[in-house]
C-alpha cells in the first residue's frame, strides 16, 4: 500500500515537473539554461543507464564511459564522413548500439561469470584500450584534438534538441520501467539481492548479468549519440574515467535502483558544475570546482547513502509507522 502511495506521488511530481520542462523554453529566453537542461536530460539517460547495473542488478562498472564513448564517435564519424542526413544519423546511433551490443557481450561473457569486481576492472581496461585508439588513430579520430562535425538540419535549431533529448529521455525512463518490472527486471533485482539463492532456484544467473550489461550498454551508448550532437563535436575525453565517475555520482545523490533518482542526480551535478564554474571566474577558491564535487560524494555517503529518493522513501515509511502506532494507541 506504502508502495502505491509513493508511485502515485512520483507520478504525479514528475508530470507536473515534465510540464513544467515543456513550458520552460517559451518563458525564459536564456540560451545558456536552454543548453544546461539538454545536458541534464542526456547524462540523466547515461545515469539511468548505469542504475539499471548498480541498482538491479548490483554489478559495479569503473569503464561504463566506453558505451558512452562509442555512441558518441559512431554518430560524429557516420555524420562527419557521409552526408549530414535524418538517415545518416540514424545510421551513427544503429551504429553504436551494435558495438555497444557485442563489446558488451564480450567483456559480460567474460567476466561475470566471476566475482563482480572482474567486470569493473575489466570495463575499465576497455574504456582506456579505446581512450588510446581515439587518441593514436589521427586519421580517423583525429587524434587528441578530436573533430567537429555537421549536424541534421532538423537537430540544427537548439530549441528542438531541447525537445528531442527530453522526449528520449521520457521514452527511455517509461521503457527502463517497464524493463524493470518484467519478469527479467525482477530476476535482476533478486540477483543482486542473493545471486546464490536465484542460481539454486535455477536461474542462469550469466545470462541475465549478460542481458542486463547489453541494455544499459546501449542506452548509454544513445546518450553518447546526443552528447556528441549537441556538441557537434568528438574527442577522447568522452572515454575518460570523470564520464564514469559522474554517473556514479549523479546515481548515488538521486538514488540507486530507482530510476527516477539517477535524473535527479543529473541535475544537481549538472547545475552544481555550471555555477561552480562560473563562481570560478570571481573567486579562485571555486577554480578547483571539481574538489566541492567530490566533498558532495563524501556527504551523500555517509549522511544520504541511499540518495534523495531513498531518503524521502524512508521518511515516508517513517510517516506510516508513526501513523499506525498512533492510531494504534489511540
Amino acid at each position: 500500500m506504502l508502495a502505491a502511495k509513493l508511485n502515485r506521488i512520483y507520478g504525479y511530481s514528475g508530470v507536473i515537473i515534465l510540464l513544467l520542462l515543456l513550458i520552460f523554453p517559451f518563458t525564459n529566453d536564456s540560451r545558456s539554461m536552454l543548453i544546461l537542461l539538454t545536458q541534464v536530460f542526456i547524462f540523466g539517460i547515461f545515469a539511468m543507464s548505469y542504475d539499471l547495473l548498480l541498482g538491479y542488478t548490483g554489478i559495479v562498472s569503473f569503464g561504463h564511459c566506453l558505451f558512452f564513448g562509442i555512441g558518441a564517435y559512431s554518430t560524429g564519424l557516420v555524420l562527419n564522413t557521409f552526408a549530414t542526413s535524418i538517415s545518416m544519423f540514424f545510421l551513427g546511433i544503429c551504429l553504436g548500439f551494435l558495438l555497444a551490443t557485442v563489446v558488451s557481450y564480450i567483456i559480460g561473457m567474460l567476466s561475470l561469470r566471476l566475482q563482480s569486481h572482474f567486470y569493473a576492472m575489466l570495463t575499465l581496461g576497455f574504456s582506456e584500450l579505446f581512450l588510446v585508439i581515439a587518441e593514436k588513430w589521427r586519421s580517423v579520430t583525429h587524434g587528441g584534438d578530436g573533430f567537429t562535425f555537421r549536424a541534421p538540419a532538423f537537430l540544427q535549431d537548439r530549441l528542438f534538441v531541447y525537445f528531442f533529448a527530453l522526449a528520449s529521455m521520457v521514452m527511455i525512463f517509461i521503457l527502463l520501467r517497464l524493463f524493470t518490472n518484467s519478469s527479467i527486471g525482477k530476476v535482476l533485482r533478486a540477483i543482486s539481492q542473493n545471486e546464490a539463492r536465484v542460481q539454486a532456484l535455477g536461474f542462469t544467473v550469466l545470462h541475465y548479468k549478460v542481458i542486463a550489461s547489453i541494455v544499459a550498454g546501449i542506452i548509454a551508448s544513445y546518450s553518447g549519440a546526443l552528447y556528441a550532437i549537441t556538441l557537434r563535436f568528438v574527442d577522447p575525453s568522452v572515454f575518460s574515467i570523470e564520464m564514469t565517475l559522474d554517473a556514479l555520482l549523479m546515481t548515488m545523490i538521486g538514488g540507486v535502483g530507482t530510476l527516477i533518482g539517477p535524473i535527479l542526480g543529473s541535475g544537481v551535478v549538472e547545475f552544481l558544475q555550471h555555477y561552480l564554474s562560473q563562481l570560478g571566474s570571481q573567486f579562485p577558491i571555486f577554480e578547483r570546482w571539481t574538489l566541492f564535487l567530490g566533498l558532495l560524494y563524501i556527504v551523500v555517503i555517509l549522511g544520504f547513502p541511499k540518495g534523495i529518493v531513498g531518503m524521502f522513501q524512508e521518511l515516508s515509511k517513517r510517516d506510516v509507522k508513526e501513523s499506525k502506532n498512533y492510531r494504534k494507541s489511540a
